[in-house]
């Protein structure tokens, strides 16, 4: 590729640049941030040894290198009114992936959706207030998308979150 063209690429906003390979206080630094999001920067420089200021341009290039997607709470749905959770399973009309998937990113309660492969097409993971909701929404908005052209429910019944744990003190490991 023409130096131009590189230099033409780098500078659409669009484009994410390719990410750095991450070092061994790359992969702390994410840890930390996954299990406790707020930290401070203090905090994770202390933990990985190095400076605030280290720590302040290494989750920047993170963020900047899209390794970093933002920021956020980790919800107890239940908890915050939204009792009834499934997986669902959808078949797609073939090279729809990218309408449905808007269509269902606009729906309420949608935390998750993959393209996958095997006997369906999607799976999409949804937390609604109860089953009178979720019934509303498989039956009336995702069976009324045009390229859905089947669906399958699961319900949850208990989840466990298995997301980054808290960092256990080394004599504990």
């Amino acid at each position: 590729m023409a130096a131009e063209q590189m230099a033409d690429r780098s500078d659409d906003p669009g484009q994410i640049p390719p990410a750095r390979p991450l070092d061994a206080i790359d992969r702390d630094i994410l840890r930390i941030l996954q299990t406790d999001g707020r930290a401070s920067i203090r905090s994770v420089a202390e933990r990985v040894h190095v400076s605030r200021a280290n720590a302040y341009a290494r989750i920047n290039r993170l963020v900047e290198d899209g390794v970093i997607r933002g920021f956020g709470a980790r919800i107890d749905h239940e908890r915050a009114g939204q009792g009834a959770s499934a997986y669902i399973t959808l078949k797609i009309v073939q090279n729809s992936w990218r309408t449905v998937r808007e269509q269902l990113q606009a729906l309420p309660g949608a935390t998750h959706i993959a393209l996958v492969s095997g006997d369906f097409d999607v799976l999409l993971l949804v937390h609604t207030p109860d089953n009178r909701a979720l019934r509303e929404l498989v039956l009336t908005r995702i069976q009324s998308i045009p390229e859905v052209l089947s669906t399958r429910t699961l319900l949850v019944f208990e989840e466990t979150d298995l997301g980054p744990r808290p960092e256990r003190p080394p004599e504990l490991s």
